[in-house]
């Protein structure tokens, strides 16, 4: 064992990584030299050093064998000494940093985060830091490429993490689970250029631009003549152009490969005044984006799906005309489709209309593109799935977040029901202000009273469609709350398999519809 482990340890290159029966085997034996837990699919050798995740007392550390004292220099840690074959070999216990991180980067490049081209795709949130390992593992049985670091702006301030933190985070989970077949870091919800520069500076490689704050949804019923002043205001040298101009450019039938769209001058003087400034905006981004990012590749994906209206179909004709004539590219857009995609809940609407809309959609998107139809607040949406899956085949991405965390305040609930009643009693309190930036309609009213349910029924809140919703948006105040934060974390580092296998069959469930396990070339 120790000499087959030694054997190991001589490659100069990236060595594949050993059978599943083998790095259980290897496990044992460095968990039995270390006295601490060895993850088995960690296990990885390369430059004349063996490389390992492990745990004890909750904490995690980065184990590093070597004889090459310049390659355990660059990692930060104590060094003693492990026996293989009879030989005393330096180990260097490493603390899970952003340096070591770093470091380790260096040497595996399949923990560097990369571009993923047209491929369906699905963007995993972890606003816990915690979930990339259960990810993986429903990943694993999917064809879907993934997005393994990703997190708004929005939820970073929420959760008290900095971008360089849900970085170096998924790097831990994929390193422990062994994955090597690619994965994005997507930078979430951007809305300034500071925004760009932190995400950049932590090595993100898809950008999702949020430029909601500059639709203008009053154009959406507006009467003509306050379309034509809207009009008039609209920041024609940023948009490089002038209203008449865009009449000509616009105004001819466009064809859409299936049927050809005519805009009338009522619809475009609205797309216009809807989204004039988004297109400014965006372009804005996309410019300080490409200056950041000095010839490195990365991907954009805009974003308007946060906001009160439906993006028409002439309204995606003329955002996509007009990012193009730009000079923006862009791998994915997230139009606001019809129905309501509400946080944590299937989708609410009529499904007949949304295939329509949908495929309508993707027709834009082929046209112009390709580039992927996006779908945001994508957690759950079982409805969907099929939908989405068989119209836009490759041409699709799937964006969750939220969903990971209330599966792990269902482990909460599974192994501290009362700690889990007192997080659910604290939401219903703090739902009233915490909704307000989110588009949900859950209602406290109808949510049952968390002190009225047994503890082995407590988790069937997580079920229903209001408790749910309240769950969902409270995740700040009750990850900030001094009462719970420590608690929360600790349950579920001691109950981490109970998170990854409860994450890797919720996961299953989205992944399922777009097909089985299909290998990520590159």
């Amino acid at each position: 064992m120790a000499s087959d482990l030694l054997s190991y340890l001589n490659s100069d290159v990236v060595a594949e990584p050993p059978r599943e029966d083998e790095a259980k085997i290897f496990a044992q034996f460095l968990s039995i030299a270390t006295q601490r837990h060895i993850y088995p699919r960690s296990i990885a050798a390369a430059k004349r050093a063996i490389f390992y995740l492990s745990s004890k007392g909750g904490r995690k550390s980065l184990g590093v064998i070597s004889t090459d004292e310049v390659l355990l220099n660059k990692f930060a840690g104590k060094t003693s000494d492990v026996w293989l074959s009879d030989q005393p070999l330096p180990l260097k216990l490493c603390e899970t940093t952003t340096a070591n991180a770093a470091a380790l980067r260096s040497i595996f490049s399949f923990l560097v985060p990369r571009t993923l081209g047209l491929k369906k795709s699905a963007g995993c949130g972890d606003r816990l830091g915690l979930a990339t390992p259960g990810h993986i593992r429903a990943i694993r049985h999917s064809s879907m490429a993934p997005i393994l670091a990703q997190q708004s702006i929005r939820e970073n301030a929420r959760t008290g993490r900095t971008p360089q933190e849900v970085m170096d985070d998924a790097l831990w989970g994929i390193f422990q689970e062994g994955w090597r077949d690619g994965f994005g870091a997507d930078a979430d919800h951007l809305k300034t250029t500071d925004d760009i520069d932190s995400c950049a500076a932590a090595g993100f490689t898809f950008y999702t631009i949020d430029p909601g704050e500059h639709v203008d949804n009053e154009a959406n019923t507006a009467p003509v003549d306050v379309l034509k002043e809207k009009i008039g205001v609209l920041p024609w040298a940023e948009l490089e152009t002038s209203w008449a101009d865009t009449q000509t450019r616009l105004g001819k039938p466009v064809d859409l490969d299936d049927f050809k769209l005519a805009i009338d001058d009522e619809e475009l003087l609205r797309a216009a005044a809807k989204y004039g400034r988004v297109v400014a905006h965006t372009v804005k981004m996309y410019r300080h984006l490409e200056k950041v990012m000095s010839g490195e590749p990365f991907e954009l994906e805009m974003s308007v799906d946060e906001t009160e209206t439906v993006t028409t179909l002439a309204e995606h004709i003329y955002i996509a005309q007009e990012l193009k004539r730009l000079g923006v590219k862009w791998v994915s857009l997230a139009p606001r489709y019809v129905g309501t995609f509400e946080k944590g809940v299937d989708y609410i609407g009529d499904l007949t209309e949304f295939e329509k809309s949908f495929a309508q959609h993707l027709a834009v998107a082929k046209t112009f593109g390709p580039y992927k139809l996006s779908l945001h607040s994508g957690s759950d949406k079982f409805s969907v799935y099929p939908i989405a899956a068989r119209v836009a085949g490759e041409l699709v991405h799937l964006k969750t977040a939220g969903t990971s965390y209330l599966e792990a305040l269902r482990t909460i609930g599974k192994v501290n029901p009362p700690l889990f009643r007192e997080i659910a009693g604290f939401a219903r309190e703090r739902y009233p202000i915490d909704r307000a930036s989110y588009h949900v309609s859950g209602e406290v009213s109808e949510m049952p009273d968390p002190g009225s349910i047994t503890d082995d029924k407590l988790t069937d809140l997580l079920d229903d469609f209001h408790a749910r919703e309240i769950l969902h948006v409270t995740f700040g105040s009750v990850l900030h709350h001094p009462d719970f934060r420590e608690p929360f974390f600790s349950m579920l580092r001691a109950n981490e398999e109970i998170y990854y296998e409860m994450l890797k069959t919720h996961f299953g469930k989205h992944f399922a519809p777009f097909g089985d396990v299909a290998a990520i070339s590159g």
